[in-house]
């Protein structure tokens, strides 16, 4: 059985009203003199929603148990859209083919991984992007091209008929899901036929990638 069901996608009308977000491990210890000591073991974040508040009618609720059956409860993965950041630049902004850099040509690799940078007060992080939707576009030199490379839609990897050449600056746009899966369980869960408003959390976790 797939460990993940890449053509399922958690209810978009739902996913908009689930709180969540990206959260990273931190080990903090307070010393003596008040000073503290911060860590963590993880190199990137997980990221965590409650699907509950999204849930309003009871036929919204099934749709979450139907999911949950399919995916054989925690299971099984399936794609999830974090309304908070499901683009290339902005959430408020139409993706362009320069939003984001995919990597400078050597002329040897044909093979280039999505990505996204965030940037403040001159800091950075990468994210890796696995799981693209949508129409994706690719420039060269910050020249838009609709041909000559292929997308794994499962892994967010693009391929290039020809290998890129040396020096070019290849920049990608776009949109991506969140690979998650069920962090619960949901078997207590009792349809009603009036207004939903007491069902218990519905936690999704993203699935590292």
């Amino acid at each position: 059985m797939a460990g993940f069901i890449n053509g399922a996608v958690f209810p978009v009308h739902i996913s908009r009203g689930s709180p969540g977000g990206p959260d990273w491990p931190a080990e903090i210890v307070e010393l003596a003199s008040g000073f503290e000591e911060r860590n963590t073991p993880w190199a990137s974040p997980l990221r965590r929603y409650d699907a509950r508040f999204g849930v309003r009618t009871p036929a919204e609720l099934y749709e979450v148990l139907s999911l949950y059956k399919v995916a054989f409860g925690r299971l099984r993965g399936f794609r999830f859209l974090d309304w908070t950041d499901y683009r290339s630049g902005a959430p408020h902004l139409t993706p362009t083919a320069l939003d984001q850099g995919l990597g400078t040509g050597d002329g040897v690799t044909t093979q280039f991984q999505l990505s996204k940078r965030y940037a403040f007060a001159g800091e950075s992080f990468d994210r890796r992007i696995t799981r693209p939707f949508g129409t994706i576009l690719i420039a060269v030199d910050g020249v838009p091209t609709a041909s000559g490379w292929s997308l794994d839609a499962t892994t967010g990897l693009v391929s290039f008929d020809v290998a890129p050449a040396v020096d070019a600056e290849l920049s990608w746009g776009g949109q991506f899901h969140v690979p998650v899966r069920f962090d619960c369980k949901l078997d207590q869960i009792a349809m009603r036929t009036a207004a939903v408003g007491d069902i218990p959390s519905i936690f999704l976790k993203e699935l590292r990638e």
